[in-house]
């Protein structure tokens, strides 16, 4: 696929849109940038909620991709999450239809598949098609995404590649990251290679680093064109002398979601 020249980037305000704000132009992209808040340096970029859809359809609107990362990032409040994460990614994909936008790149997560146990020792890596099961409502949300991008490919012809995004951050920041890491330079070279492969219809990958401890298996994302280049394991030694290693006795260790497989919500009642 010819990469897309325009690029309508959400959640631009965001860590991860902050990063790809940075990376993604020097792949030839001109991006169009809209969040929910004002971004400071970046006079314009369209200042939208996913509530507004009329303001959803002009964003779109002669866009050749949409990279949506925006929404709520965390765990939540059930009401909250269906507002931004379930209604607003479902009014975006309505204005790219509307407008003929033919690809989206939808920011998954590792929360979609969060109670799937952890491989420990010869263990496989965790595949692509394993039964999603997610951890928290935000897991939930991203587990919906996925199916809208099924449907809209299988009814209007609109492809996604859902990224189950493991942690993307300069380095890591705690043991069990260094099995999902993903780098900000990875991030843009996968995000790439979504937008550019051919014929992707609805493809699910995992998005992470070629880590030495990884957890999942990335060939799908592989099979994109995807050619991550860096490794977690050089923060490996300082962050296990700080945290301690994983423990395969602690609930907080068993699944791939880490302590949001065990945590009560975070949100008051």
């Amino acid at each position: 696929m010819p990469a897309p020249r325009t690029v309508l980037l959400t959640g631009a305000a965001g860590g991860l849109g902050t990063l790809m704000r940075g990376l993604l132009p020097a792949y030839g992209y001109e991006l169009r940038l809209l969040d929910m808040v004002p971004i400071e340096g970046e006079p314009d970029a369209i200042t939208a909620d996913l509530a507004d859809r009329d303001a959803l359809r002009e964003a779109v609107r002669g866009v050749d991709a949409i990279i949506h990362l925006a929404g709520i990032s965390l765990e939540s409040s059930f009401d909250k999450i269906l507002k931004a994460n379930i209604q607003g990614t479902y009014n975006l994909y309505e204005a790219a239809r509307e407008e003929g936008v033919r690809r989206v790149v939808f920011a998954s997560s590792n929360h979609a598949v969060g109670f799937t146990p952890r491989p420990q020792g010869d263990d496989p890596l965790i595949p692509i098609d394993t039964p999603r099961r997610p951890d928290t409502f935000y897991g939930l949300s991203k587990s919906f995404g996925e199916d809208l991008a099924q449907f809209y490919w299988d009814k209007h012809g609109l492809e996604t590649v859902s990224v189950r995004i493991g942690s993307c951050f300069p380095e890591p920041t705690n043991v069990r990251m260094l099995s999902l890491w993903m780098s900000p330079t990875d991030g843009a070279r996968l995000f790439h290679a979504a937008l550019t492969a051919e014929n992707v219809g609805h493809t699910v990958v995992y998005g992470s680093s070629a880590n030495t401890r990884l957890w999942w298996d990335l060939s799908t994302a592989r099979a994109l064109g995807y050619d991550p280049q860096d490794d977690s394991e050089q923060y490996a030694e300082k962050l296990i002398a700080e945290h301690g290693d994983l423990d395969p006795d602690n609930p907080d260790h068993a699944h791939l979601g880490g302590h949001f497989c065990t945590n009560p919500p975070i949100w008051p009642h």
